[in-house]
């Protein structure tokens, strides 16, 4: 008994440090600085809950960086013409190029938002817009609705967003971790789906040849 207690209390143990590890590398890693390319896409989807989002897909799209914009996640309140003066693109652009997704309230919703809108124009490529911390978990709920899609991460850093030492802004802190233990239930489905997918593509059909005994 002393001995399972034991076991008991290291696999825990291990199981803490492990956690705490990941979401090290989980801070690190969406608080570095890195250079966005220049690749272009079928379509834009901006990921709303976050400032300087929309301005950056607008920017995008501006930039003939895709054919048409999704602003998925908008509150109802917010008028189309509300959004073109956020955005500030011309008439003619943001009538022609601009869609609001006005059903999502999650991260969920909006994969299923972006799902909907990129299978109706048949778009197979798409650059994602979110904040910097929630562009993993926004790239995962992406990636388990669309599988055949190619996603191109553009992450935005936050107003009032560290540049260096994370660790020593609490709120800063308390967003990051908030964002990690969502993000781990997100990344282990889609680590599911695709080793189901990749089990059945490893099955071979096999077929019996029927033998004429007459």
């Amino acid at each position: 008994m002393r001995a399972f207690s034991q076991s008991a209390v290291l696999l825990l143990a291990l199981a803490f440090g492990a956690l705490v590890f990941g979401f090290v590398l989980f801070a690190v890693s969406v608080t570095r600085d890195d250079i966005s390319g220049g690749d272009k896409a079928d379509g834009i989807v901006v990921l709303t809950g976050g400032d300087l989002r929309v301005e950056a897909g607008a920017k995008l799209l501006t930039e003939g960086r895709a054919k048409r914009l999704l602003i998925s996640g908008v509150n109802r309140k917010v008028t189309r013409a509300e959004m073109q003066r956020l955005l500030g693109l011309d008439g003619t652009t943001f009538n022609c190029c601009v869609d609001l997704g006005y059903e999502a309230r999650d991260t969920v919703g909006n994969a299923d938002e972006t799902r909907t809108w990129a299978k109706t124009n048949g778009y197979k490529r798409l650059i994602v817009v979110t904040s910097r911390y929630h562009m993993p978990r926004g790239l995962a709920e992406l990636a388990l609705v669309m599988p055949d899609v190619t996603l191109i991460p553009y992450p935005v850093t936050p107003r009032r967003y560290p540049e260096t030492a994370w660790w020593l802004h609490p709120t800063t802190t308390r967003v990051l971790l908030s964002e990690y233990l969502k993000y781990l239930p997100a990344v282990a489905r889609l680590a599911v789906q695709r080793a189901m997918n990749w089990h059945g593509s490893q099955t071979v059909a096999v077929t019996v040849p029927k033998h004429d005994d007459g």
